[in-house]
């Protein structure tokens, strides 16, 4: 990890790899899970996976409140490391947010891949378009987001301080960004034409999360998307099949 300047900001970030320049955006939590997702991905691309801020070991910025703030921070990132022809892969919050840099500015990317987002809202006023992880114990939510839980989902005593201190950080960061509206904006389903990039939207076949028919309301909103299916993985494909999910990304980006 090191420590970028951003406009003033500290943004902690994982950079690996010395191919084409893949801006990564990790999700709401599962943090270090994603990294031997990420290490594979720094054998054929330059890896540049940020923190998002209050993830970290520094604390939140108060300027930083919403995935908005996010949005601009990452496109300020850009601009900063000069970076042109980025693959933009964002996964679940990851996702929502590179939904929203996407919307305001897309000339430094090539392509984008959400995995599993959130962000859009397309149910009802009433409907639920996500399952509620505020409300739910884990006994209730592991099912809904691993295809194997009990091979994927923590397992709290077998873990160090440092690590259970790090997954209470991302529970509350996870509502700080996302608890009001829950996990999206409003408004952004009417901006989805201006994300006019090619556009890969993978999903987990077991995610009953967030669950696949989701995905395909997602991929029909987007000017240039197709949908792709991984099998065996619910939300977190990149932690539960990570070979898959590169395979993907790899066979999309290089058609």
């Amino acid at each position: 990890m090191e420590t970028l300047d951003i406009k003033g900001f500290p943004v902690e970030a994982h950079i690996a790899g010395s191919g084409p320049p893949l801006l990564y955006l990790h999700a709401e939590q599962y943090v270090a899970q994603a990294g031997p997702h990420l290490d594979a991905l720094a054998k054929k691309w330059r890896v540049i996976a940020p923190r998002h801020p209050g993830y970290g070991a520094a604390s939140v910025p108060p300027e930083i409140r919403s995935v908005d703030d996010l949005a601009y921070l990452y496109l300020d990132l850009l601009d900063a490391l000069k970076l042109d022809n980025v693959v933009l892969v964002g996964a679940s919050l990851g996702g929502w947010i590179a939904l929203e840099m996407c919307v305001r500015n897309r000339a430094r990317l090539s392509k984008l891949v959400l995995v599993s987002p959130v962000g859009v809202k397309f149910g009802g006023r009433e409907e639920r378009d996500f399952a509620d992880l505020f409300y739910l114990p884990d006994i209730e939510a592991f099912p809904l987001l691993f295809a194997d839980p009990k091979r994927h989902a923590p397992t709290y005593a077998a873990m160090t301080a440092a690590e259970l201190e790090q997954l209470a950080r991302e529970r509350h960061m996870l509502a700080h960004y996302g608890w009001r509206p829950y996990l999206h904006n409003p408004g952004l389903k009417r901006w989805l034409h201006r994300v006019d990039l090619p556009t890969l939207v993978l999903w987990g076949e077991a995610d009953r999360f967030a669950t696949p028919s989701y995905g395909k309301l997602l991929a029909a909103a987007l000017p240039s998307a197709e949908l792709k299916l991984i099998g065996g993985a619910g939300h977190y494909p990149g932690i539960e099949q990570p070979e898959a999910t590169i395979q993907a990304i790899d066979a999309f980006v290089h058609r």
